[in-house]
């Protein structure tokens, strides 16, 4: 249990920081009330890494063998790629183009409502983008991945806090925080995490 927590939870915590999300919930929080934000992005956030987790229990019936490769794969795919990724970034600074996009979602999910919104409008805008900017990303078929070995109790609650807090420090200081995130060294350090998940599923398949 408490290996499968600090699994998720450095997983997710390290990918999702300076992710399109992180950007989306600190654009929006820029606009709206903190606190809204916080709740529609982390309970998007929650509503994927259950069905997630239910996707990867269902993953689990098919036979072990095909899990395993299915995992080496996944975590030394993804790993690779984002250890190139980070060698083509340039050395300082965040990654603009995601911060763009970030913006552009923002501003294409409030061009056509009122200026002045109820607390469930904030609320289902900032699921609704969290939800569909999460939508197969790497941190959710990371989390199937991991359901599928460890117990779902501790891969839940480490990826529902790891998600949080970058959902926490996006909505309370994400303006500071634009500057100054290195998504460089966010990469590879993610990298560097699916690579070592991807050696243990192979020691653990040998």
């Amino acid at each position: 249990m408490l290996a499968a927590f600090i699994a998720s939870f450095l997983l997710i915590a390290v990918s999702e920081l300076g992710d399109k999300t992180f950007f989306i919930a600190a654009i929006l929080a820029m606009r709206h009330s903190r606190r809204l934000v916080f709740a529609g992005a982390v309970s998007a956030l929650a509503a994927m890494t259950i069905l997630s987790v239910l996707v990867g229990q269902v993953a689990a019936l098919l036979p072990k063998t095909y899990i395993q490769y299915a995992e080496i794969a996944l975590f030394l795919g993804f790993g690779l790629k984002l250890l190139y990724e980070a060698s083509k970034m340039p050395v300082s600074s965040c990654d603009t183009e995601i911060i763009q996009e970030a913006k552009t979602a923002v501003e294409k999910a409030e061009f056509n409502l009122p200026k002045t919104q109820n607390a469930g409008a904030i609320i289902a805008e900032a699921f609704t983008l969290t939800f569909l900017s999460e939508w197969g990303d790497r941190t959710q078929i990371a989390t199937i991945a991991l359901a599928t070995r460890y117990p779902v109790v501790g891969v839940t609650i480490g990826a529902i806090l790891g998600h949080a807090l970058c959902a926490a420090l996006a909505v309370v200081c994400g303006r500071m925080l634009a500057g100054r995130i290195s998504e460089r060294k966010l990469t590879i350090a993610g990298g560097i995490l699916f690579i070592i998940f991807g050696v243990m599923a192979v020691v653990e398949a040998a």
